[in-house]
């Protein structure tokens, strides 16, 4: 499919900065059949029934943006320095993490990199070292910290940001309240760079009413990446590469929502990416399988759904990787209609936006 087959015009007051009060006051628009429905989130068990299984994600973002400066030296021995800023994308050993780097052009192999604060041009806190190891022409960059482990895990949390969405950071820096703002009531396991934002949306009074309403809730965990946020610059939807996260989900979780399908009921999905990795972990027979590892699943319309009935999600930038799975799942006119209601009725988008209920449509 052509990529312009999955963009709209979004205007710039729909973005929103800040979420709502309290989380589950957001807006909530339920797709279903065709009809589009105005609720709010915390109308949610209304439309679940008793013996539904909700699948939330319950990784932790981490403070993933690094500020520093870039060490190397000239011909003719002089140090030569460069301010540059890391985005960490996907942790690839104890000591080594992938990120984006700006400006990327000007970073090769073997510079040196001191993270911290950057005053004056100045490094203000070289606790945080590492080595460009390699640059891949997918855009990352391998970067091999002098420390590892919970050390560099502890390094990390002191000297870096949250790193909010492009289009927040653009019109706002990051501040104290990011912290909590941009971290799910389900937040466990430290690890992403961008928050399962439909996850934002849920309080502990809307949890006890879904457990009064008889769903049972269940928890995977994949760790998303800087990639999330990369547009599709493909023309065409099969040209475009998937860049991998690490999910897991186990055995009992695995099982659970087995005989949750084995029931009859429903499987429910908060987020696009608690759905992506249980697609990946799910058999051609819909049979759901303990899963630990990367996935790289790219989804599009003509895609047959496993396991999903049922999806959560936020509303997603134009021509993104994450419209087009709404569109695969909901389907792609649906969608388009949904999108523009949205847009006429001042619903707020992207990651501290308004969420959606999406019913699968029929294959």
């Amino acid at each position: 499919m052509k990529t312009s087959d999955f963009d709209f015009d979004l205007p710039e007051d729909r973005i929103a900065l800040r979420p709502v009060e309290p989380r589950d006051a957001a807006r909530l628009l339920v797709v279903r059949d065709g009809g589009l429905e105005d609720r709010i989130v915390r109308d949610l068990p209304d439309f679940l029934k008793p013996g539904d299984a909700l699948v939330f994600n319950d990784t932790r973002v981490i403070p993933a943006r690094l500020s520093g400066v870039r060490q190397r030296l000239g011909a003719e021995g002089e140090m030569l320095t460069v301010e540059v800023e890391a985005t960490l994308h996907h942790r690839d050993a104890p000591d080594v993490w992938s990120a984006f780097m700006k400006p990327g052009k000007r970073i090769k192999a073997d510079d040196r990199i001191r993270f911290g604060v950057v005053e004056d041009g100045a490094c203000a806190l070289g606790r945080l070292v590492a080595t460009v190891e390699a640059k891949g022409d997918d855009g990352l960059v391998a970067l091999r910290f002098d420390l590892a482990g919970p050390a560099l895990d502890d390094a990390i949390r002191d000297v870096g940001v949250m790193p909010l969405p492009p289009y927040i950071a653009a019109k706002r820096p990051e501040d104290d309240r990011d912290r909590s703002d941009y971290q799910t009531v389900f937040a466990e396991h430290d690890g992403s760079v961008a928050a399962p934002t439909a996850g934002l949306h849920f309080t502990p009074t809307l949890l006890e009413a879904l457990k009064a309403r008889g769903v049972s809730t269940h928890a995977v965990t994949l760790h998303v990446g800087a990639g999330t946020f990369l547009p599709v610059k493909a023309d065409d939807t099969a040209d475009h590469k998937m860049h991998s996260e690490w999910g897991e989900v186990s055995e009992e979780t695995a099982a659970a929502l087995n005989a949750v399908r084995a029931a009859g009921r429903r499987i429910v999905c908060v987020g696009t990416t608690s759905l992506r990795l249980l697609e990946s972990a799910t058999r051609e027979d819909g049979v759901v399988q303990p899963f630990h590892g990367d996935t790289a699943i790219f989804i599009t319309p003509g895609y047959r759904f496993r396991a999903v009935d049922v999806l959560m999600t936020n509303f997603h930038l134009p021509k993104s990787t994450l419209f087009m799975l709404v569109s695969a799942f909901a389907g792609l006119e649906t969608m388009r209609a949904a999108y523009a209601h949205a847009i006429a009725d001042d619903y707020r988008f992207y990651s501290y936006g308004d969420g959606s209920l999406l019913f699968r449509a029929a294959p």
